[in-house]
């Protein structure tokens, strides 16, 4: 299975840590968060792994030519010259990640979670949706809508009331489910989106939103643990937790 990390983005949360470095390589319990992703998507059966990288790019280059992993290979999908948000920086990469015809995992670098990935691949490649997000009952200020069939119907912000798309008309029937920065993508969605944005950039949450017209999104539930690594409070307790477990096991 085949499965691209997003690792390009400027990580200003983490500053002062990315005014020198690449978040993807901000240390989680000594080990830098790219590589606990990757050794993650390993241990549930991905084996072609693609990188995108912006920010200090040479950085995570230098660092994935001396990396070692077991049973996985590792592309580099360089946006040094311009970084193109979610959405572009998928179809640059859409050579490396389409070539075989067959759907890919999209996971945020700063993201862990004990999520059964191999399981939304397979509930994708099942159904008939271009896109297959994975979602969770838990707390957060930002939800995704869907109606009673699990399609992706729109987004709301808790805290501002704000609803998206535009002119989105608020149902009591639709579920509010956080999303978690992973999903699985078929080509199809990814020729749709290189045909509707060409090489701009662009947000892929604004295709799933506003754009997606062919098949439309929709949402994998599962009850899993997740961390987001890539705001401050949260890496400290990521830390807390690694640092803690590395203890209990000398």
């Amino acid at each position: 299975m085949k499965a691209m990390i997003l690792a390009a983005g400027l990580g200003t949360r983490l500053r002062p840590w990315t005014e020198r470095h690449p978040k993807a390589l901000v240390p989680v319990g000594g080990v830098p968060m790219l590589e606990r992703v990757i050794h993650s998507l390993a241990s549930q059966g991905f084996d072609e792994i693609v990188v995108n990288v912006h920010h200090f790019a040479s950085q995570i280059i230098d660092y994935l030519k001396t990396a070692r992993f077991e049973n996985v290979s590792v592309e580099v999908s360089d946006e040094s010259g311009l970084l193109l948000d979610t959405g572009g920086g998928i179809v640059h990469a859409a050579d490396k990640l389409c070539a075989d015809n067959r759907p890919f995992l999209v996971h945020n670098v700063d993201i862990l979670t004990d999520a059964d990935l191999r399981s939304l691949m397979e509930r994708h490649e099942s159904g008939e949706a271009d896109a297959t997000l994975l979602v969770s009952n838990r707390d957060s200020s930002r939800k995704l809508l869907a109606d009673d069939s699990g399609k992706l119907v729109g987004w709301h912000n808790l805290n501002t009331d704000a609803y998206r798309p535009a002119g989105f008309i608020p149902d009591f029937t639709f579920r509010e489910l956080a999303f978690s920065g992973i999903y699985a993508l078929s080509p199809s969605a990814v020729a749709e989106m290189k045909s509707i944005f060409g090489d701009a950039p662009f947000p892929v949450m604004d295709f799933f939103l506003n754009e997606m017209r062919k098949s439309a999104a929709v949402c994998d539930e599962q009850t899993f643990s997740i961390i987001d690594i890539g705001k401050p409070e949260s890496l400290r307790r990521a830390n807390e937790l690694f640092m803690g477990e590395a203890s209990s096991n000398k």
